[in-house]
């Protein structure tokens, strides 16, 4: 029997890009609750005071183990692993053999010979792919995340706080030794009786930790949290509030995977279920070429080109040489204009077909959402992920760029809305397109998250 891969499925639809456009899916889910007090406030708590946000359940863990787990990861990686191992962590970047980004997230070296890779399937299913064809002495294992999963608890809990307060919470919960703060390096804290491994990263410009053990001591940990936090009243943040994060910290957390052409990603998508992410994800938006491969981005693209370290052998080291020499795209933060994103809004109350309604806080409704940038009518840049910023109070989205647009104040334009009043994906509303003004700024957008994120001692 045939086995039934992303190989056949897209064999048997003809155009993997329309596959896509039109796959039955909406945007990636955060599965706890929407809000817990409400999302506006939850939002507010990371640059105001201090929130708890619960990453136990969204993103799939892989483990990397065996004597040659850092080389491994050298090989899969554009970064440099030179100094990499236990207690350290990293955003990792891979690449497909032509250059193009098949995904990013971080590794946690929790051992020299244990690696933990948390994030979003596509880089998990890559890796786990490279290590089972590869001679490396490696192998490893998948927690996968609860959506695909939901009869089985995670092996880890995942908390983080975060905030201009979450550093006095941490150190009033904390029974052991002194905790490290220093900018993605990792730790340990006890709390509740309970020891934990920590991460050093913040959001909104302050300190926080994130923080992870057995999942069975979660419950304790998260109640000893929550009775510390809410004397510097600190909130819990839900679905809606944490849909937020990405934009305000300039992360663009989801690019689709390339891996839908080429004759040596073949035995890649032969590997991949018909029925896994990649081939069940959706992409929205106004941007909606006919090649697959044009959503593909660059490591530039993502602001990934200062990670790339060509001191190592890695996929795609000799496309990325070439890419090296040439012109980039920027990565930048567009702040949508008032005027235009009401017009947007009071569409609703007038004749059909409205422009295409934006959920509140985050208006994209696909896994990898890509709306044209304009100027002057030409396309200059793709735009993703527009959400609402309740610090901000203002829509932004994260958009890549041509390079001699990227300053501070230029105005360009947003294609908002699918062509043909929208494409096959059963959640897309019958709609018309409308052009939004936007003003270049930069990521992340707030000022003191520039200043201090990487600063953090």
């Amino acid at each position: 029997m045939t086995k039934h891969s992303l190989e056949t499925k897209i064999a048997a639809i003809g155009n993997p890009s329309h596959m896509l456009q039109n796959a039955q899916v909406g945007a990636y889910v955060f599965p706890i609750a929407p809000q817990y007090t409400n999302w506006v406030e939850e939002v507010r708590a990371w640059r105001n005071g201090a929130v708890l946000l619960n990453q136990s359940y969204h993103m799939t863990d892989l483990y990397i183990r065996g004597p040659q787990a850092i080389e491994f990861l050298s090989y899969v990686g554009v970064n440099s692993f030179a100094k990499f191992g236990r207690n350290k962590a990293k955003q990792l970047v891979c690449c497909n053999p032509d250059g193009y980004v098949i995904g990013d997230g971080i590794i946690f070296g929790l051992e020299d010979d244990e690696i933990l890779y948390v994030g979003r399937p596509p880089l998990a299913n890559w890796m786990a792919y490279q290590a089972e064809i590869s001679d490396l002495d490696v192998t490893t294992e998948f927690d996968i995340r609860s959506l695909e999963n939901t009869d089985k608890p995670r092996k880890l809990y995942r908390f983080e706080v975060q905030g201009p307060k979450a550093l006095e919470i941490l150190n009033e919960v904390n029974e052991g030794g002194a905790l490290t703060t220093k900018f993605f390096n990792m730790g340990e804290i006890t709390v509740a009786g309970c020891k934990a491994r920590t991460l050093s990263h913040g959001m909104g410009g302050a300190q926080g930790l994130e923080l992870w053990g057995p999942y069975e001591e979660g419950q304790k940990v998260y109640d000893r949290l929550r009775e510390v936090g809410e004397k510097y009243g600190m909130l819990r943040a839900g679905a809606r509030a944490y849909s937020c994060a990405a934009m305000e910290s300039g992360w663009i957390p989801s690019p689709l995977p390339a891996i839908y052409t080429g004759e040596q990603m073949k035995g890649y998508r032969e590997w991949l279920s018909d029925t896994g992410f990649e081939a069940t994800c959706s992409v929205g938006g106004s941007f909606q070429p006919d090649n697959v491969e044009e959503f593909y981005l660059t490591p530039w693209d993502l602001d990934y080109g200062r990670v790339v370290k060509f001191d190592h052998d890695f996929i795609g080291r000799a496309a990325l040489e070439k890419m090296a020499e040439q012109e980039h795209r920027t990565k930048v933060t567009l702040v949508w204009d008032k005027e235009d994103v009401l017009k947007i809004f009071g569409g609703m109350m007038e004749d059909f077909p409205a422009p295409k309604l934006m959920e509140l806080p985050s208006g994209h409704y696909a896994a990898h959402p890509y709306d044209q940038v304009l100027l002057n009518g030409e396309m200059v840049g793709i735009s993703t992920y527009p959400t609402y910023s309740a610090n901000e109070r203002a829509w932004i989205s994260l958009a890549m760029v041509r390079g001699d647009l990227a300053a501070q104040g230029t105005k360009l334009n947003i294609l908002w809305g699918e062509a043909n009043g929208g494409t096959g994906k059963p959640h897309v509303e019958e709609h018309r397109q409308i052009e939004v003004s936007a003003e270049v700024h930069p990521w992340p957008i707030h000022a003191a998250a520039r200043a201090e994120y990487r600063a953090q001692k």
